[in-house]
């Protein structure tokens, strides 16, 4: 009986839905998309209605004749790739290349048996819409950076390129970064009381807010109570709650400089401080929405430092589904791309009843509802899991460690956002002291809400009980000089949030914008934060001058809009590219003449080039700075740039230098004595040495003050994922297991004689090895080879040579000479055995020294995370 086949994308996603289906269904991977445009040439037909000339994709050839052939066998054929535009791309693509006369397409969003079984019952057509607006973005993608790419190579440097929404990204971080640089920091100072009530040791700090003559006869209004009640709307938005703080600054007193201090602290001594008004009142924290694309990675990042590209990994990976031991695979969360926080009826009922069982009847709650913005497509639900009641605790022996991390973040997450706001009784104290007012505030959590299974940030400030006109002792007046601080430049995560707040790419997008401005080398992270390189700030120069509505934002998320409007049916995909080509060709055959070549920048150093004695420069390529002699070409000196961080190695004194991981690419700080010297940390080192101890002093994170590295930073690494002065760090703990194995191995070789076989298998094992462990190059295992088969090839040739002399033997003597002959090559054949076990000891005991070596070099040397070599 013919089978009903399935076709998915990945083959994880089809070993979960395959379990689902039972006997009567197949199910396949198709490995992603099998078609693409070609990549060499436009691949466009701009003068046929911009027909793609798509081509197979090499590496699926193998695929698509696999799937050929099970289809022209399947009763029925079912699509379901993810259900999203990409995902109609490949089903569309699947039909054409298969040539299949109307398959089914099967959408779910999430991969459980029951959404499973219901798409395969209420199968629909392949939407020419979706797959339009997908190929459209394509299509209109290529244009841009085949179009304008060629003219970056010629201009500025090979290598380079231009996108339609990756150049948008760069020029908000070069604007930043141009704010940055023009901003002129003010002087600033607080004053600072550090009070108690009478008699007692508890103290608690009030902060110079304003004059009396500035508040007095103002009482707060209901309505600032109210506001501020409503600004607090949970961890997932602080918005209100930051607007009135802007405005509570605004009005508090400004102290502009040192003098102006000194001029209040006189004023208040001999001061009396006492509580001149009260205001309690409840609080309520609303609980945070549930994750969109864009807030998943957000949190992602800041809450558990995964990169974008990592978060969504992961998730694709809980989507497609985990092997739960009993309970069989089942995808853990629903699909992962979306910007909605629409949730199921049958998903709130679910959670709802899980909270009152587990937390209790108080503890449900309405659920927050979003807003949902102008741009969002809002085609899938929020991410949440498929089954609440497999809380994270319940799987975690089922998952890797960061897949727990991000399940734990989206559970979580979705249950906090089904509870009660948590309350919070808040007072807030005005304290006279002469003509000024001083205020402190506290507060304490009455009850938790969602904080049940939400972590809580900050810290509770609790003020003893006070009493209006009770005067206070005051302890200290501390002043405290500020200045103003420019906009941070932006990270990951705000990069993300800007971009979805002006409405520039999609779900499925923020991540291969990210990834392609820092591997085009336009951008570099310090501390996490993006900095634009001097190729980056210089193709968004080019691009800004020659080509401005392509990386105008207003255009850019109108495009995004024109495209939301092909995929509803609102707009044709060829009239919405040609009323884009017309203006860009224009704009492109305008730069081809007004666009000049760019100079690279040439930075001298106060150092002589040590082969012609002329000036050395730092200069710029394509694989990023590097030094080498002003001579050149006529002089051929060069050699890297080390960025010198200013700290000295606390091991021998070395200059402590900015180095990057040879697979993740991932910075590290390392000795520039290197390999005499192994040290290294993960760390940003500081110049100033600790004022305790005189030792090294780092910055653990982006924003964090410095702190003693022996001390503070050192106690608490894990030896097997953080660097050790010893530079035996390691990436992971499969790192560490291999390690110990690679050095067992190299023990045993010293004290056995291997055969052939087992020594070669030696050999290649460091190459099997994670990057934090050196493996024997290609030259050495290509040497080892030849040599195996240049010993086999000569046994051989002895054999063969002994088999001539045999068959002729045999062919002209008799018996007796027979006999003799057959001696004779015993004889012969023994010696040959002999030279041949010499030749094969021999390759041995190189092989095994070599293995030694290595083995040895593996434990001595630095690792790639973090890797000196």
């Amino acid at each position: 009986m013919a089978k009903k086949l399935v076709i998915v994308e990945s083959p994880a996603k089809a070993k979960t839905i395959e379990k689902f289906l039972g006997r009567d269904f197949e199910v396949r991977a198709s490995m992603g998309h099998i078609i693409d445009l070609p990549k060499k040439g436009l691949g466009v037909n701009t003068r046929k209605d911009f027909a793609p000339q798509y081509e197979i994709i090499e590496e699926r050839k193998g695929v698509i004749a696999e799937l050929k052939a099970a289809s022209k066998k399947a009763e029925e054929v079912y699509l379901a790739p993810d259900p999203d535009r990409e995902g109609e791309f490949i089903a569309w693509s699947l039909m054409q290349t298969l040539g299949l006369k109307n398959p089914r397409r099967a959408v779910f969003n999430e991969i459980t048996r029951r959404a499973v079984q219901e798409a395969i019952q209420k199968p629909r057509a392949i939407n020419e819409d979706l797959f339009n607006a997908q190929q459209a973005r394509r299509v209109l993608d290529r244009l841009v950076g085949y179009k304008i790419s060629p003219l970056l190579w010629r201009r500025v440097q090979s290598g380079t390129s231009a996108g339609r929404v990756q150049s948008v990204a760069l020029r908000l971080i070069c604007d930043r970064e141009r704010q940055i640089r023009g901003f002129v920091p003010q002087e600033y100072w607080t004053i600072t009381a550090l009070l108690s009530k009478q008699g007692e040791q508890e103290r608690f700090e009030a902060t110079l807010v304003a004059r009396l003559n500035e508040l007095a006869g103002q009482q707060p209004t209901d309505g600032e109570e109210e506001g501020a009640a409503e600004g607090e709307e949970g961890e997932g938005s602080q918005e209100g709650e930051g607007e009135r703080r802007s405005e509570e600054t605004r009005r508090r007193l400004h102290i502009a400089n040192q003098q102006e201090a000194e001029a209040i602290l006189s004023e208040l001594r001999g001061a009396s401080f006492a509580v001149w008004r009260l205001l309690q009142r409840e609080v309520r924290r609303q609980p945070p929405l549930p994750y969109t694309t864009s807030t998943m990675q957000q949190d992602a990042s800041s809450r558990l430092y995964f990169k974008p590209k990592k978060t969504m990994s992961l998730a694709q990976q809980l989507y497609e589904g985990i092997e739960l031991g009993p309970r069989g695979s089942q995808g853990l969360i629903t699909y992962m791309r979306t910007d909605s926080t629409r949730v199921s009826d049958e998903a709130k009922a679910s959670v709802r009843r899980f909270i009152e069982q587990t937390y209790g009847q108080p503890f449900v709650g309405s659920g927050r509802v979003g807003k949902l913005k102008a741009t969002a497509q809002d085609a899938h639900e929020a991410i949440r899991p498929t089954d609440v009641t497999l809380t994270p605790e319940q799987v975690r022996e089922y998952l890797t460690p960061d897949q727990y991390k991000l399940y734990s973040l989206i559970w979580r997450r979705f249950v906090a956002s089904f509870m009660t706001p948590a309350l919070f009784d808040t007072v807030r104290a005005d304290i006279v002291a002469g003509q000024y007012v001083f205020r402190a505030t506290g507060s304490h959590l009455r009850f938790p809400g969602f904080y049940a299974v939400w972590p809580r940030e900050e810290e509770e400030r609790l003020l003893p009980v006070l009493a209006v006109d009770e005067v206070l002792a005051l302890h200290e007046l501390q002043p405290q000089q500020h200045f103003t601080q420019p906009p941070p430049r932006y990270t990951e995560a705000s990069l993300i949030k800007e971009l979805e707040e002006l409405g520039i790419g999609r779900p499925s997008t923020y991540v291969p914008i990210i990834s392609t401005i820092q591997e085009r080398g336009y951008v570099t992270q310090e501390q996490r934060r993006f900095v634009p390189t001097w190729l980056g700030e210089t193709v968004n120069e080019l691009l800004n001058k020659h080509f401005p509505e392509i990386v105008d934002v207003g255009f850019t998320a109108d495009m995004e809009q024109k495209l939301d409007n092909v995929e509803e049916g609102r707009q044709s995909w060829t009239e919405f590219l040609r009323d884009f080509y017309e203006t860009f060709k224009e704009m492109v055959a305008r730069a081809e003449t007004e666009m000049d070549r760019v100079q690279k920048p040439v930075e001298e150093l106060d150092e002589l080039c040590p082969e012609c004695g002329r000036k050395l420069v730092i200069r710029s390529g394509r694989f990023g700075r590097f030094i080498s002699c002003s001579g050149f070409p006529e002089c051929r000196y060069g050699r890297s740039f080390v960025n010198k961080t200013g700290a000295l190695c606390p091991q021998c004194g070395g200059d402590l230098v900015e180095r990057k991981t040879r697979q993740t690419k991932r910075t590290f700080y390392g000795c520039s004595n290197y390999p005499t010297c192994n040290f290294a940390i993960w760390e940003r080192p500081v110049p100033e040495p600790c004022p305790r101890c005189g030792g090294l002093m780092v910055i653990p994170r982006g924003g964090q003050e410095p702190v003693c590295y022996e001390e503070v930073v050192l106690p608490q690494q894990n030896p097997e994922e953080q660097p050790q002065q010893n530079g035996l760090a390691s990436s992971s703990r499969g790192a560490g297991a291999r390690r110990r194995k690679v050095q067992k191995s190299a023990k045993q070789s010293t004290e056995e004689s291997p055969s052939l076989n087992g020594a070669m298998e030696m050999a290649q094992l460091p190459s099997t090895s994670t990057a934090g462990e050196p493996a024997l190059s290609a030259t050495a295992r290509g040497r080892t080879g030849r040599r195996r088969s240049t010993s086999q090839a000569t046994s051989n040739g002895n054999v063969s040579r002994s088999g001539q002399r045999r068959s002729t033997a045999k062919a002209s003597t008799g018996k007796g000479q027979r006999k003799k002959a057959e001696k004779q090559e015993t004889k012969e054949s023994a010696e040959s055995g002999k030279r041949r076990s010499k030749r094969v000891e021999k390759t041995t005991e190189a092989t095994t020294a070599r293995t030694t070596r290595a083995a040895r070099a593996s434990l001595a040397a630095t690792p790639a995370e973090p890797d000196q070599r």
